[in-house]
């Protein structure tokens, strides 16, 4: 379960925790249709049993309760993330600004010798580490300001992801009763993500570390020293390799076999190279498990991409942060920019196009797993098929010239 950083891409891309939970958990549930405050109140004295079966006192549950707020804006946005829609390029634009790559840099000079300690300890380069900062809370600037008991309530007294949210709130009262924050300072974002770093509490729970040896996992005042640490702790546990890199930008040759381009084709660097498969700067790194990566399809840049990209994906599971990330880091670093041009006169395909595309596509005999509107290994598989059976080079990218090819036909 990846419950650290769920709203990473909250301000960026809100479909982040929609997505992370509910592949996640599976099923989601429908959702009370008629939410109040009165309901809310009814819901705490119904869920207080459980609560208190789970370790959380009385005492605890009351008191904090007793405060807690019915928040409708959380369940409007909690709902309506599907909707959201954004290509990658826009995305990355936002995430890798310049101006984000220049307060990256200020932080980097201003803590350097903490993330020197920190990547001394864990192994995580110390610009990844600021690029998640970056991201997450754009350097601790933007913490969010939301009670994180109330949102963790109204989302599980919604009742779509009552287990997942129940037990982050169980979570939330424990460190509080601990001690570890006030509840005034306990704030995150609307989904329940908290401090520098965006925690939900069950990684703070997990993962979370005190670095500063204060006897406190802090991830919420002004010193960022234990968030900065907790995310590299996070990281490393999750697989990060010391000195290997994420990934980086690659050309590929003409005629490419894009069937190739999946995390789960794997070769080792000299397989690569012997396909014509060619770093845009610089020469290639060692790397025995390596995967190329097409964000955007062959209209856009490609990626080699090492197992510590895997390892971000445990921060959040959608390409185009775990791409952010990197070359943000890389960008910190003192890199280049993206090199590849982006298919900028393409808009991103919404919710109903997506379905739209699946259901074409099944109807002309090529199964796409079902009308759902995630594009999953089963859509990029049939948008292949499809392509190879039209002459067109099959990238499996569901962009909208194939949705516009799929309806004239």
């Amino acid at each position: 379960m990846k419950h650290l950083a769920l709203a990473a891409l909250m301000v960026l891309a809100p479909p982040a925790l929609a997505q992370v939970v509910e592949e996640a958990e599976g099923v989601m549930a429908e959702g009370r249709e008629v939410e109040s405050e009165a309901g809310f109140r009814a819901w705490i004295g119904e869920y207080r049993a459980k609560a208190l079966s789970a370790g959380v006192p009385a005492a605890v549950w009351d008191r904090e309760m007793r405060a807690a707020e019915f928040l409708p804006d959380v369940v409007r946005r909690d709902r309506n993330q599907n909707e959201f829609t954004r290509t990658i390029w826009d995305y990355l634009d936002i995430a890798v600004s310049e101006e984000r790559v220049a307060m990256g840099r200020a932080a980097l000079a201003k803590h350097g010798a903490l993330l020197e300690k920190i990547e001394a300890q864990y192994g995580v380069r110390k610009e990844i580490v600021l690029a998640a900062w970056g991201l997450e809370t754009s350097y601790g600037t933007f913490r969010g300001t939301t009670d994180t008991i109330s949102a963790l309530a109204t989302l599980t007294y919604d009742g779509r992801r009552e287990a997942f949210f129940g037990e982050q709130l169980i979570e939330a009262l424990k460190i509080i009763e601990a001690g570890e924050v006030s509840r005034a300072d306990m704030q995150g974002s609307w989904a329940g993500a908290m401090g520098h770093t965006q925690f939900m509490p069950t990684s703070w729970r997990d993962y979370a570390v005190d670095f500063d040896g204060d006897g406190r996992r802090n991830l919420w005042s002004g010193d960022p020293a234990d968030a900065l640490a907790s995310a590299a702790h996070y990281l490393a546990e999750h697989g990060w390799a010391a000195g290997v890199p994420w990934g980086m930008e690659v050309r590929l040759p003409e005629g490419f076999d894009y069937d190739l381009t999946s995390e789960r084709v794997v070769k080792p660097v000299a397989d690569w190279a012997a396909l014509g498969v060619k770093p845009v700067a610089g020469d290639w790194p060692s790397g025995e498990r390596v995967s190329i990566l097409v964000p955007a399809g062959a209209e856009g840049a490609s990626f080699a991409i090492w197992p510590n990209f895997q390892a971000i994906e445990s921060y959040n599971p959608a390409d185009a942060y775990v791409i952010a990330i990197g070359h943000l880091a890389d960008r910190i670093a003192g890199g280049g920019q993206i090199e590849a041009a982006w298919p900028r006169h393409w808009k991103a395909l919404t919710l109903e196009e997506r379905k739209e595309v699946q259901s074409l596509l099944s109807a002309a005999g090529f199964e796409a797993g079902g009308v759902d509107g995630r594009i999953g290994p089963k859509t990029v598989a049939a948008v292949k098929a499809w392509q190879k059976a039209r002459g067109l080079v099959a990238d499996g990218y569901a962009s909208p010239d194939v949705l516009r090819g799929l309806r004239t036909e």
